[in-house]
């Protein structure tokens, strides 16, 4: 089936390679951080406590930083060479040079744009509903998950659209932290750089490229369309 699809776009093995290798770390980038994502933004949308404005920051550190040093950043913490990486390699848990270590990258890359958007949806959510809610009996738990969540459901699967979106995208920390290894860490655009280092290379890029475009578009207008569909919800329409 897969190789259906690459002949239909006139793909090559190793352009193919890198398509499914971004398509499957882009997954398990939003998959994994999404529950992280939605305790932070409803931490930030409704709660008051120290160290808000620090969390905060934190957050969207990754999208002020330069991704090179982000990945940086990440090989001092999980290189097999440092302390923490080495307790994890013990137990069978490598970052560094792996796939893995690439999604890891993507979603901390993609991480405050899923936030940012899980955020806006949960702050869209009417307190008074769940004030309601919590003066029939309901715990903040069940509050949370039968008013808040439901509610802001249309700002999560934006978030996780963007973060997705964002993971396809991401180079500076990836190359940085799991380098550029055919088959292991070549994502979509170090697929394209690495294509527009050799001579002839340029067609691959080309189309490489041309997917790039297809696929960000795709998760945009997806986006856009949840968030029309938040707004929507809002208003009581």
């Amino acid at each position: 089936m897969t190789e259906q699809v690459a002949h239909w776009f006139g793909l090559g093995a190793a352009e193919w390679q890198a398509v499914a290798l971004s398509l499957k770390v882009a997954f398990w980038a939003a998959l994994l951080s999404l529950p992280l994502g939605i305790f932070v933004a409803y931490a930030l949308a409704r709660w008051r406590f120290a160290g808000r404005e620090i969390l905060n920051g934190l957050v969207h550190l990754p999208l002020i930083l330069p991704p090179v040093v982000t990945g940086y950043l990440l090989l001092m913490t999980f290189g097999a060479r440092t302390p923490f990486g080495a307790a994890l390699k013990e137990i069978g848990i490598v970052f560094a040079f792996r796939w893995s270590g690439a999604a890891l990258a993507a979603a901390i890359m993609g991480f405050p744009l899923m936030v940012r958007a899980i955020r806006l949806s949960i702050e869209a959510v009417d307190p008074k509903l769940e004030a309601a809610a919590a003066s029939l009996g309901a715990s903040p738990i069940r509050v949370f998950w039968t008013v808040t969540l439901p509610l802001a459901l249309p700002g999560v699967l934006a978030g996780v659209v963007l973060a997705f979106a964002k993971a396809l995208g991401e180079f500076g920390a990836t190359i940085t932290f799991v380098s550029n290894i055919p088959g292991q860490t070549r994502t979509l655009p170090s697929a394209i750089y690495a294509f527009l280092q050799v001579p002839g290379g340029e067609s691959a890029a080309l189309r490489l490229v041309m997917i790039s475009i297809v696929l960000a578009m795709g998760a945009l207008i997806l986006s856009e369309f949840l968030a029309r569909r938040m707004a929507k919800r809002g208003r009581g329409a």
